[in-house]
């Protein structure tokens, strides 16, 4: 059953005006295994019809579903952990005093996946400095995909989804027990205290009403084109203090960064440049 080039284009277009997605035809086969089990979800074997109902007002619950399906979740703990050095080494030993004295800190985790991400920086926060579990920090951990939000809301990860975590750091804050297909662990309290998961679509309104202190939104923009990356960057400046720091992926760029209001702050890594009184 293969998708025809109509249907394709539909698809296509819905998906990078709902989300920024670019699926670009040499992908078609990839596009087609993904949306199967959708198709027989809604009870046709057709992807005319398919799109027909996405593209419908009747099809909202499955357009939500459709991005789901074709959103690429792949992360794992401590992922590109320089920047989780440049976190628990420079950004908070900076803050420590201000905090102490009740300053709040923000962090938020943009398509934050199954959620390896954000108790990633909650695990750096707490070797840091355990104190910080007692004052006003919060790590906001976002995802299109509803899914990896409830299953990063879960804090349960199966033993091959644990990569990246150092012995003695899953020792101090998972627990084990068997399941269905083996080892998993769960994240401690002190760890879940200190997130909240919500679902967002990067492209929609932003409903926070505060300013963040580090951005981490890595792997993401290198599915949307120039443009939205573009409309992007300006975004992030606004919603970041003026000693804010926005974290990219490996191979993201902003290709002019003080266009949008930013400086290079060694690999993938950018501070708001702050205008001169």
């Amino acid at each position: 059953m293969a998708i025809d080039p109509k249907s394709f284009e539909a698809i296509a277009d819905l998906a990078y005006r709902e989300s920024g997605l670019q699926l670009v035809v040499e992908k078609a086969s990839m596009i087609q295994s993904r949306l199967r089990h959708r198709l027989k979800a809604v009870g046709t074997d057709s992807f005319a019809s398919y799109a027909e109902l996405v593209c419908s007002d009747e099809g909202l619950d499955e357009r939500r579903q459709m991005i789901s399906a074709l959103t690429t979740n792949v992360s794992h703990f401590f992922r590109e952990s320089h920047h989780f050095e440049l976190l628990g080494q420079k950004i908070l030993p900076g803050l420590i005093d201000k905090l102490r004295a009740g300053r709040r800190f923000r962090v938020w985790s943009a398509g934050c996946s199954n959620g390896q991400e954000a108790y990633s920086i909650a695990m750096t926060m707490l070797e840091t400095f355990p104190e910080m579990a007692k004052m006003d920090v919060k790590i906001l951990a976002t995802d299109i995909d509803p899914k990896v939000v409830s299953f990063g809301r879960s804090a349960v990860y199966p033993e091959r989804l644990t990569t990246g975590i150092p012995k003695n750091l899953k020792d101090k804050y998972f627990s084990v027990q068997k399941g269905k297909e083996g080892d998993e662990y769960t994240a401690s309290e002190a760890l879940k205290s200190l997130v909240v998961f919500k679902e967002l679509n990067l492209l929609s309104n932003w409903p926070m009403k505060q300013k963040m202190d580090v951005v981490f939104c890595r792997n993401v923009v290198i599915y949307f084109d120039a443009d939205t990356q573009d409309r992007l960057w300006p975004r992030f400046h606004s919603l970041l203090n003026s000693d804010g720091h926005l974290f990219l992926g490996h191979s993201e760029r902003i290709s002019e960064p003080s266009n949008a209001g930013f400086i290079n702050n060694g690999p993938t890594s950018y501070r708001p440049i702050v205008a001169k009184r």
